[in-house]
């Protein structure tokens, strides 16, 4: 179980990297547009890196919402009471493992599980 005082600092760090993603994701929205293929105002070497540049911003993007999702989930997890516990097996996670990465949802024997293809 998650002491009170550990569980403020787990969500403060929650809350905290939730805003840093969302504002990273207001920041970089221009990197993602479409890129134009008007070859007499872009070369077509400098159309590619732009095309490149753009798939590289969309799959960031897609992991920081991903990221969002963990945490809102995460937060949410708190609020119901059942933050700490694993959605898999229902066992208390270890306080280093939540203490890496806050937004967990599983033990380190069901993640492991999950990572080999085996059930947990």
């Amino acid at each position: 179980m998650v002491a009170d005082a550990s569980l403020s600092a787990l969500r403060e760090r929650l809350l905290q990297k939730q805003r840093e993603l969302l504002n990273l994701d207001e920041t970089s929205s221009d990197a993602a547009k479409t890129v134009e293929l008007d070859q007499s105002r872009v070369g077509r070497l400098s159309r590619m890196d732009a095309l490149q540049g753009q798939a590289m911003s969309l799959e960031l993007r897609r992991r920081r919402q991903a990221e969002l999702q963990r945490i809102s989930k995460a937060l949410r997890r708190m609020d119901a009471g059942a933050y700490g516990f694993c959605e898999s097996c229902g066992l208390a996670i270890a306080v280093k493992r939540l203490e890496f990465d806050p937004a967990v949802d599983l033990c380190i024997d069901c993640a492991s599980d999950l990572e080999r293809g085996t059930p947990g």
